[in-house]
């Protein structure tokens, strides 16, 4: 079924930098014009690779949809701050990884004959495109540029790969051949905006992607058959909601999207009809991205609650079909569809199989001051600036662990300056926030003053009915070895104070996309066991609400448990406020003004043959002395 939009006009010709058509000559001659890229090289697969061992999760034993062959599932699933890919067969093969290493390898997607997958990865310093033979586990690099590439997309030919890179200071589109390492990628779009995600639709003539041109994260269109504004056409134009992950089902009738609604309608996935492409998309089930098998009747989702991913799978009535399942990270790519692959898996996947991730930090007690009825006390993080630069005893080797982290991905030490570790509960914290993690040394605040100096951003997430954020700082080196690009709108909170009524009521709007290199310390702090905290209900009109910046380490406890750790029950009872055990005790300063009257003379004259000068003194007043402080 072909592709119908109010964009396409098969018999306008071709214009426009990119010339593309239906076969692959026409563009394989336009791609000879440019110069020569580098030669890339291959990378071999290991050789005398032990068996595979699968470690089973709880996942694998939960997909199960029906008898049929239902396929090969290929995710990019994030562990120990590193992303990998993994498999999945419904039919009998368990989450098995297949890629591994100190580098990230995400947006995995599958060639139209299902023999190779596509993907990007850090692994040679810089992010560039990969292709993945799945039969022999043979991996080869297609872009070989400082330039941040991933989201790769397939032509419905297999020369061609449509993929995001960064160029003039922004994401845009581009195109490259699989094969012909000649030649010079070819700019689909160019826009100030940020447009990323590209998928190449089924007829050839057309790929839609994300873009934020309108303002906020939408789908678009474009026509590879037209020229100028003219191609574009915006598919989902929804104000105060952010799209992401666009796929085409296998004839190229519908398309798949995911959404998040900040005000009305629903968050989650969304099937647009192109026979009817001006009727909106529909919602069919939550999902932050989704994949269609290759009957187009079902679509695998991954879901997320706010520190947790699940595997889902829905019809497009949105009738469940697979409950969800918990995944062991964020996932950073999906594909599904008829993979042949051998009985044997190849050796590079085995010897992933095999890998065990190592752990990232373990708990060490600190020797100190016997505590009554066994309880913990908070001890001092060093170099860190903070009102107390404290937290708890068990969890000060994970916040080390993560500091020297951020300071690796990121190239400067983020971290050394809090706004926020451990507050006792000699401190008042704002209204609203009387139960608030950071009371139990368990939490810490990242210095918010470096939103204001362009080192930080946060994109809003809302899931459920609480809103949480992504946090983003800039690296130090933008040559595009460290951090991504950040893809979609940010949230501006400061926005409420503009004075416009529709921004002071949703506490903020969408910000322009910033440039350069960002790394995700929500992400990154997730793999340390920090959580990030909701905001409170009242965050659109009280800023400190929104606890941005805020990450707790909770091991699963209720905040009133963790305060028993440091606490007596008598002190969480009882409005008295004191201080939590510390190995550094500080001393209270105490006001004691003591008033004390004083006499004031004044000269006065009194006229006689003979003056005299008289002293009248006047009602005493009193001056309050200087504050003592007390010890």
């Amino acid at each position: 079924m072909p592709l119908h939009s109010p964009a396409h006009n098969t018999n306008k010709p071709l214009q426009g930098v990119l010339t593309l058509c239906r076969g692959s000559l026409l563009l394989l001659g336009s791609l000879l014009l440019f110069g020569c890229s580098q030669p890339t090289s291959e990378i071999p697969a290991a050789d005398n690779s032990p068996e595979p061992v699968v470690e089973s999760t709880s996942t694998p034993e939960a997909v199960q949809f029906s008898g049929e062959d239902d396929g090969t599932i290929f995710l990019a699933i994030e562990e120990n701050g590193y992303a990998h890919i993994f498999i999945i067969q419904p039919q009998g093969l368990p989450l098995t990884r297949i890629t591994t290493g100190a580098w990230n390898d995400i947006a995995p997607t599958l060639s139209p004959d299902r023999t190779q997958l596509a993907f990007s990865s850090d692994r040679s310093g810089f992010w560039d495109l990969y292709t993945m033979n799945l039969q022999t586990g043979d991996v080869t690099q297609i872009t070989d540029s400082p330039e941040y590439d991933s989201a790769p997309s397939w032509s419905p030919d297999g020369q061609w790969l449509v993929y995001e890179t960064y160029l003039n200071e922004n994401l845009e589109v581009s195109v490259v051949s699989v094969n012909d390492r000649s030649a010079e990628p070819i700019p689909l779009t160019q826009n100030t905006a940020s447009d990323h995600s590209p998928v190449w639709a089924p007829d050839g003539r057309h790929v839609a992607f994300i873009s934020t041109r309108g303002g906020d994260s939408d789908v678009w269109l474009a026509s590879l058959d037209l020229a100028g504004d003219e191609r574009y056409q915006n598919l989902s134009n929804t104000p105060f909601a952010s799209e992401n992950y666009p796929v085409w089902n296998k004839d190229g009738s519908q398309l798949l999207w995911s959404s998040i609604s900040q005000t009305v309608g629903y968050s989650g996935l969304y099937v647009w009809n192109a026979n009817e492409p001006d009727r909106a998309a529909h919602w069919i089930g939550d999902g932050l991205i989704g994949a269609w098998d290759e009957t187009s009747e079902r679509v695998i989702a991954v879901t997320n609650a706010p520190n947790q991913y699940y595997i889902t799978s829905y019809d497009l009535q949105g009738r469940l079909l697979l409950a969800p399942s918990p995944l062991s990270g964020r996932v950073r790519g999906l594909t599904w569809g008829l993979v042949d692959l051998p009985d044997s898996l190849p050796a590079s996947f085995a010897q992933a199989a095999n890998d065990v991730p190592p752990i990232l930090w373990s708990p060490a007690v600190t020797p100190g001051p016997d505590v009554p009825n066994q309880r913990w006390y908070v001890v001092p993080v060093q170099d860190v600036q903070a009102p107390y630069p404290q937290l708890h005893d068990l969890v000060d080797e994970s916040f080390n662990a993560l500091r020297e982290r951020v300071i690796l991905e990121a190239g400067w030490d983020a971290l050394a300056s809090l706004e926020n570790a451990f507050v006792p509960l000699t401190t008042s914290l704002e209204p609203g926030m009387e139960e608030d993690w950071l009371y139990t040394g368990r939490a810490f605040a990242i210095n918010s003053l470096m939103a204001n100096a362009g080192w930080m951003v946060t994109l809003r997430e809302d899931i459920g009915a609480q809103t949480y954020w992504r946090v983003y700082i800039r690296c130090w080196v933008q040559d595009g070895s460290l951090g991504e690009p950040i893809h979609n709108a940010p949230w501006n909170l400061s926005a409420r104070y503009e004075l416009d009524p529709r921004t002071y009521e949703q506490g903020g709007e969408y910000a322009a996309v910033p440039s350069g290199y960002w790394l995700d310390i929500t992400s990154l702090a997730s793999a340390y066991n920090w959580e990030r905290i909701p905001a409170l209900p009242n965050w659109r009109t009280f800023y400190n609400g929104a606890r941005f910046t805020e990450f707790a380490l909770t091991s699963g406890m209720t905040w009133y448990s963790a305060m028993q750790e440091l606490y007596p029950v008598e002190a969480l009872v009882t409005p008295t406020r004191v201080l939590a055990p510390s190995l550094t005790p500080t001393n209270t300063a105490t006001n004691t003004p003591t008033p004390r009257p004083t006499r004031t003379p004044r000269m006065t004259f009194t006229p006689s043959l003979s003056p005299t000068v008289t002293n009248t003194p006047l009602p005493p007043t009193a001056t309050p002395t200087p504050p003592t402080i007390i010890p």
